[in-house]
């Protein structure tokens, strides 16, 4: 199991684009339901700063996050939306209570 969290900000006048990325990105695993895959979104208090927690569950270690059109679609030209750079981390759970 591989979890990562990624943080980014946006350019104030890209706040809405990068929005409706992200909801494209939710609308395709909704329907497409991709299996190994538990990920969330947040808009930080700011308003222009992102957070992304995805927890990859595959036995073939594959993410199913990065196989989807809207989310490449989501990543082309990113660095382009960013007011600072993406910051991926990759984390080690010690505990969690009903979180992922």
């Amino acid at each position: 199991m591989k979890r990562v969290w990624v943080r980014y900000k946006v350019k104030a006048d890209r706040v809405q684009e990068i929005t409706e990325f992200i909801q494209n990105v939710f609308t395709e695993l909704k329907q497409n339901t991709p299996k190994g895959l538990r990920y969330v979104s947040f808009n930080l208090e700011d308003g222009v700063s992102f957070v992304h927690i995805a927890s990859i569950e595959t036995e073939s270690k594959n993410n199913p996050l990065a196989e989807t059109a809207a989310f490449k679609n989501f990543q082309a030209n990113i660095k382009d939306r960013c007011e600072e750079p993406l910051i991926a981390v990759d984390l080690n759970e010690i505990g969690s209570y009903r979180f992922l």
